[in-house]
């Protein structure tokens, strides 16, 4: 009885995927879009290594599974500058303050609660105060399901991540592609820091290795001349995009899970018309367990690495063997370039 079970799977699974990199969903992002088999759960084992992963992310955007949340007061908010992040909102024992994508400013609304505000744990807004850099305005509360109030900056509901656990961290910046870290004004602070480093739209200088490359105005995915690498894909940020061997483009599914999405951030999936300089039939998306949707390169899902720090690095090229930069053409830039 197993066995037939097994088949079956193996076999909606290879249904599902067959799609990837020929339909065309013009309705969402105008990009190819796969959802694998067992209602966007994930499939095959995660990995493991000091990068690797733990359990599945929860349907409401969350990180499931990284121990208990911090529900203590804010106390008085500062402005910290995290690399790679940017000027970021700290409450007043250093951790990173952060926005939920699919939350409300207008009027302020949180759509996180159960297993979310586990490891997303609301900020209560009794004793937040603002230190120098944030507008006190900007401050205020909004009543949660449970009856308790929570800091609102911007009109944002703020949250911190249970798994940043010293001062200065922001493990949960890009966490599901819906969770990002606040800046003094409410807004997400990776992108202040874009705009602070050049707008795209008039070209931007590289950081060291790579070659200058003008991306155009409102591009989200776009070619990098990397001077070891050669031509590799970027995102609008100028960020590397990498793909894991342990995941799966035939049949589709995920090995970075867990722990691993701490390193690696899912890359989020693009309108394929904002993509410069690859072929638009190799853009497309598939949805991640945590019901967000991530971009795919040639049926291949497609990551950022926290380790670069500066636009243009690649410093998640071969790491331990299993992570790769991606060519204009769609295929991982070989492990001995």
């Amino acid at each position: 009885m197993r066995r037939i079970s097994t088949v079956g799977s193996v076999a909606a699974v290879l249904l599902l995927a067959a799609g990837c990199g020929s339909s065309d969903n013009g309705a969402a992002r105008n990009a190819n879009s796969v959802q694998p088999a067992g209602a966007g759960k994930a499939l095959g084992g995660a990995y493991d290594t000091g990068y690797g992963a733990g359990a599945a992310g929860s349907g409401s955007g969350s990180d499931v599974g990284s121990g208990s949340g911090k529900a203590g007061s804010a106390g008085q908010l500062s402005v910290r500058d995290i690399a790679s992040v940017g000027s970021v909102v700290t409450d007043s024992a250093g951790m990173a303050l952060y926005r939920f994508d699919k939350d409300t400013p207008q009027p302020p609304k949180s759509n996180c609660d159960g297993d979310c505000a586990t490891t997303w744990p609301a900020v209560p807004s009794d004793d937040a105060s603002a230190a120098a850099g944030i507008d006190a305005a900007l401050l205020g509360s909004v009543d949660r399901t449970d009856g308790s109030k929570q800091l609102t900056l911007g009109g944002w509901p703020v949250y911190r991540y249970a798994k940043d656990t010293k001062a200065g961290e922001a493990k949960g910046e890009g966490v599901g592609g819906i969770w990002h870290a606040l800046a003094p004004d409410g807004k997400k602070a990776v992108d202040k820091k874009q705009k602070a480093g050049g707008d795209s739209g008039t070209g931007m200088e590289m950081g060291a290795g790579t070659g200058g490359m003008e991306m155009k105005k409102g591009a989200e995915l776009s070619v990098a001349d990397n001077e070891k690498l050669g031509k590799i894909l970027v995102d609008g940020q100028w960020r590397t995009l990498y793909r894991f061997d342990k995941d799966s483009a035939w049949p589709m599914k995920f090995g970075c899970l867990g722990a691993c999405l701490d390193t690696w951030k899912p890359a989020a999936a693009i309108d394929k018309a904002k993509a410069e300089g690859i072929a638009g039939k190799l853009v497309g998306s598939v949805k991640r367990p945590d019901g967000s949707e991530q971009l795919t390169i040639d049926c291949w899902p497609v990551y950022t690495f926290t380790g670069d720090t500066e636009p243009g690095q690649a410093n998640g090229h071969n790491k331990q063997g299993l992570w790769f930069a991606v060519t204009a053409e769609g295929k991982k830039v070989p492990p001995t370039a």
